[in-house]
Order: C-alpha cells, then structure tokens, then sequence
C-alpha cells in the first residue's frame, strides 16, 4: 500500500471509534458504499496497516498501577538475546532499540513498586545487560495514538465518489 488517503484514514478513525462496527455501520458512517469500506479494509490488513482488532486494554484498571520506561545498556551484538530476555518476561510491555546513550528502551509495568524493582533485576540478571536506568510513569500526558499522524499526511480525494461528495457538502454548510 502506497500510502493512505482521506476515505481510509475516514475508516481507521470509524474503527477506532466503534470497534465492533461490521462494514454496513462502518458504510454508514463514512458515507461510502458497503463493498467500499470491505476492499479498503481488506487492502489494509494486507498491507499490515490494521493489526488486530483485540480489545484496548487499561493496565491501571487490570490492577497494573506502575509503569516504567527502562533505558538498558547492553553488550555489543547482544541485542538479539536481549530481545529474547525481554520477550520471556511478562512485565515488559514493549521494548525498542534506540540509539543515544542507552541501546534499548522498554516499557515495564507492575502491581506496585515492589513488584517492578524485582522484575527490573529479573531482568537485568541477564550477563548481556550492563546497565539499566529507569524513569516511573506517574500519569499519562497523551494516549498512544496514530490517527492524527495519519490524517495529517493522508492524500487527498479518495476514489469513492461518495465519500468526495459527502465531504465537499459538508466543507460548503459550514
């Protein structure tokens, strides 16, 4: 997929919010044929655009009420069993290579502050970490989003007329 335009950033934003919507809500919602929103939708989970369609969960309402951002200094070549180290632990939410001063940065979470410190030196019992350092999460600024991203970079027109029609309308009522 050569990159995303209005209509599909249109049916992300649908989704996102009415996740249980089948193709006729979504049709509904975004003014464009039912066999329209199919094909883009299917065009976009084959492209790896849409992931998954699970339930967004609230690890503060599940009882996950520490979170922690971790920089993990590593030996050289070792990202790979590091990888493995992380993945193994169900505390690590998700980790990402980086540069700068640290080679991995991950995102823990916990029940309480007990409970991170030990999965933090769970962790870096590993012989191919040298160094953590961790920040703790004391509240969440803004949620982890990619619509806006999309919409700002989103090609104009879309190929469904009605999709055009329905927005020209609605930029000269208002």
């Amino acid at each position: 997929m050569s990159g995303l335009d209005e209509l599909d950033v249109a049916l992300l934003n649908a989704l996102r919010g009415h996740p249980r919507a089948g193709h006729l809500e979504l049709s509904r919602l975004t003014g464009v044929a039912r066999a329209t929103v199919q094909s883009r939708i299917e065009k976009m989970e084959a492209a790896g655009v849409i992931t998954g369609y699970g339930p967004d969960i609230d690890l503060h309402a599940a009882g996950y009420t520490v979170q922690a951002f971790v920089t993990l200094e590593i030996a050289q070549g070792a990202l790979h069993e590091v990888g493995d180290v992380l993945e193994r632990h169900p505390a690590v939410l998700d980790a990402f290579a980086t540069t700068g001063t640290g080679d991995v940065l991950c995102r823990m979470a916990a029940r309480n502050q007990e409970e991170l410190q030990e999965a933090l030196l769970e962790v870096t019992r590993s012989p191919h970490i040298a160094r953590s350092t961790s920040v703790v999460v004391l509240s969440t600024v803004v949620e982890p989003r990619a619509l806006p991203l999309l919409a700002t970079h989103a090609r104009g027109g879309g190929r469904a007329p009605a999709y055009r029609d329905r927005k020209t309308s609605r930029r000269h009522t208002r």
